[in-house]
Order: C-alpha cells, then sequence, then structure tokens
C-alpha cells in the first residue's frame, strides 16, 4: 500500500478530505495484511491554519487514522520516506515506522517549522539547519540516509526483500548460488593476535553470509553494527561491531540494536551475533546520557525475541552488554573462535579494581599489576573456558558460514510456531 504526499497541493497538509486518503489507506493495509510505504513531503496531515479560518472554528486534534497506524507496526512491515520538508504530523508518520529513509538535501524533518520555531524559541534557523540529515544523522530518528529518491527506492525495495507481507507469513526465502560450504581463508587471519587492535567488520561479514546480502540497518549505532543478510538464502537479523568506532554499547548502540531486535521478533527472523561486545559505554558523559538505561532496554529487547538466536563470539565477551547481547539462559547455539576474549571486567582497568587493598600496601605497584596480568593472562585462555563447557565449541573461523548454514535451515523449522502477532506491541 503506497501513500505519498503532494507537495504542490496545500504544502501537504490534510485540509478538506486529504487527510482521509491517509486513513483509508492505513486501515485498508491494516485489513488486506498489505505492507505500507510512506512518501511524506510536507505537513501530512493536521491541516492548515487557514481552515480553521474557513471552518469558523477550531477542533480537538485526534491525530488520523492512529489505531491503524499503531497497529501496522505490529502486523506489517512499514517504510517511511523523507522526501522535502517534513512536519508535525508527517514527522511523526515518518517514525511511525520500521525503517526510516531520507534524503540528504532534499528532506527535512522537524516538529514544528522554521516561522513556528522563530516565533516560539526565537531561533533563526534554515531548514536543513532544524532538521537535515546533518541533524538527524546519529540521533536515532533515521535508520538510512540516500543521496538520490531513486537510492532511497532501492533501499525501500531492498529491505522488504527480506521481510514478509504480513506477521501471519514466514520471511521469503530466496534462491541461492553461494555455497553453503563456502571456507574463506581470510577469516583465519581477520581479527588480528594483537588484543587492541581492531579489524573491519564488513568483510567478515561478506564472508559469512551470502554475497550481497547484507543490508545495513540502522545507520546511527556508533560501534554497534545493525543489519538484514541471508544464509543459504534465509533471511537473518545480524548483530556486530565495528572495532574501529569501539566495541562498547553507548545510548546510539543501545537504540539500533533494540530496533533491529524489535523487527526480528516481529517479522520472525532469527538472530545472529558476531559477538565483540566490550560492556556498556563507560565514563561521566555516559552516565550523565543515562546510557545503563538504554543499554537494559536494548537486552531486554534481546531476550523477549522469541526468535531463535546464534552466536559467533569474535573476540570480546564483557560486562552487562557482553552478557545480553544474545539471550544465553535460553540453549541457543554458540561458537567461539580462538581470538575470543571475555571476563566480568577487561583485564585493563580491571586490575586496579579488584586488587587495590592488595596493591595500596606496595610502594611501587606498577610491577605487581603486570605479574597480576600475566597470571590472568595465563589463565583467561578460551580452550579453559571450553574445557569446562563455558563455551559449545571452539571452531576454526573459516568453518564459520558452513555452521550457520546449517543452523538456520533448523532455526526455519521451528519459525511456524511462532507465525502471527509479537509477543509484544511493537513500538516506534
Amino acid at each position: 500500500m503506497l501513500g505519498a504526499d503532494d507537495f504542490t497541493v496545500r504544502g501537504g497538509s490534510g485540509d478538506a478530505a486529504i487527510h482521509a486518503k491517509q486513513v483509508y489507506s492505513e486501515q485498508y493495509a491494516n485489513q488486506m495484511r498489505l505492507p505500507v510505504v510512506r512518501l511524506v513531503d510536507g505537513a501530512s496531515g493536521g491541516g492548515s491554519v487557514k481552515m480553521a479560518q474557513e471552518a469558523g472554528y477550531t477542533y480537538l486534534p485526534v491525530n488520523p487514522a492512529w489505531d491503524a497506524v499503531v497497529d501496522n507496526l505490529s502486523l506489517v512491515p512499514v517504510v517511511a520516506a523523507c522526501l522535502g520538508p517534513v512536519v508535525g504530523l508527517g514527522a511523526a508518520r515518518m517514525v511511525m515506522s520500521h525503517l526510516a529513509v531520507m534524503v540528504s538535501g532534499v528532506g527535512q524533518l522537524f516538529t514544528a517549522g522554521p516561522p513556528v520555531v522563530r516565533g516560539g524559541t526565537g531561533e533563526d534557523l534554515t531548514k536543513e539547519e532544524l532538521g537535515g540529515a546533518g541533524v538527524h544523522r546519529r540521533n536515532g530518528t533515521i535508520e538510512r540516509f540516500t543521496a538520490t529518491e531513486d537510492g532511497a527506492f532501492e533501499v525501500i525495495r531492498s529491505f522488504l526483500s527480506y521481510l514478509p507481507r504480513s506477521v501471519f507469513e514466514l520471511p521469503p526465502v530466496a534462491s541461492c548460488g553461494d555455497p553453503a560450504d563456502r571456507r574463506e581463508e581470510a577469516l583465519a587471519a581477520a581479527v588480528p593476535r594483537a588484543g587492541r587492535r581492531p579489524y573491519r567488520i564488513a568483510p567478515i561479514m561478506e564472508a559469512i553470509f551470502d554475497r550481497g546480502s547484507v543490508f545495513t540497518y540502522a545507520e546511527y549505532g556508533g560501534a554497534a553494527v545493525t543489519a538484514l543478510a541471508r544464509l543459504d538464502g534465509h533471511p537473518v537479523g545480524v548483530l556486530a561491531t565495528d572495532p574501529y568506532k569501539g566495541t562498547t554499547m553507548s545510548v546510539e548502540a543501545a537504540q539500533a540494536i533494540t530496533r533491529l531486535a524489535d523487527l526480528c521478533e516481529t517479522f520472525h527472523l532469527p538472530i545472529i551475533s558476531l559477538t565483540d561486545q566490550g560492556g556498556i559505554t563507560i565514563g561521566r558523559v555516559a552516565e550523565e546520557r543515562g546510557t545503563i538505561r538504554h543499554g537494559a532496554r536494548a537486552i531486554a529487547a534481546v531476550y523477549q525475541a522469541r526468535v531463535p538466536q546464534a552466536e559467533v563470539i569474535v573476540r570480546r565477551v564483557y560486562g552487562v552488554a557482553g552478557a545480553g547481547i544474545v539471550n544465553r539462559h535460553r540453549a541457543g547455539r554458540s561458537w567461539a573462535w580462538p581470538s575470543g576474549d571475555w571476563g566480568s571486567l577487561p583485564v585493563q582497568g580491571g586490575v586496579e579494581a579488584a586488587f587495590r587493598a592488595q596493591l595500596e600496601k606496595i610502594a611501587k605497584p606498577g610491577a605487581e599489576i603486570e605479574r597480576i596480568r600475566r597470571t590472568l593472562a595465563a589463565i583467561g585462555s578460551p580452550f579453559r573456558t571450553a574445557e569446562r563447557f563455558g563455551v559449545q565449541d571452539l571452531i576454526d573461523p573459516r568453518d564459520t558460514r558452513p555452521l550457520l548454514c546449517a543452523w538456520v535451515r533448523d532455526a526455519y523449522q521451528v519459525l511456524p510456531e511462532l507465525a502471527g502477532r509479537p509477543s509484544f506491541g511493537t513500538r516506534p
């Protein structure tokens, strides 16, 4: 179901009977279980001030078709594209979606436009300064940005190709010419032996998932990488980190993870974590932003998701975020690479905290700190953890794709029992 604003008619406002078309399209999509694509350009509802003057009265605001708009998030895929200045109810309709796309330099998103802001706050801003791509690129409002409208439409088509038409169907399995038993040699050396050296996550994902199938989801996640991809043609959701941006869970990372987990739960996509998770972001700024609450919300989303979950531990598993990036209380499948490194705290910083009383008694604690670190490094071998079944398997990284392709076929066997509405109502 395609709903498009026409900015040339009353600036896209919902004057006269224009808003009735929006109401009808949302209700029809809800009844017929059709995916919704909104091309938003203008006020997109609510009517103009002139409408009140002509009518001779003002009305108590009611968001048109909002019951269907809310319900559709738990029923059918909803995508919105920002193709011009979008304000008020139009802005709300943009974010009431599973994927929001903005065309940079063309689209702007704001609750109230420059004239209203100028009169209300005294700020004299252009449309781009108030709500352009530079404003929204990292705040969690827009998932994807494109340079052109054609690029936005291609993102929409690609996104919908991973999802069923409604929650009462399963994700579409595509034919796949990429061998399920493909073993990429580059994976053997993808993670540097030096634990503090970063690596590129994109080549790892390309080596594991079907070639060309990785679709980046939330671009605002900072260190968190969220994506849709395919394994032997089967759509899955992917959680990972980009070590060049860090591995801890910031507010933005938590928002991205929450969004992906909810999307996968709603439309029955198994979740795979390529885990390199250094914990919740620390420091005063992180505390001022309430990062722990956002992180806990992301972990709750992962735990609430009923879909099958699998994990490949690529490197770090630390702290609350590492513990909750998949639901390890379930009998999910897990593999670890030999580069795996885990614990309640990293050795860096953890030694000073754990052995503070002991170190305070020593005149020169530096040597003692190094001795303790060497001792912990010796017992921190992933093979010791595997020996006690702390991890299910240590594997050659080159075996990752064949193992995940075998797992995803099993995962899709249990999905039919999850068909239907998600375990809780999907929120924007």
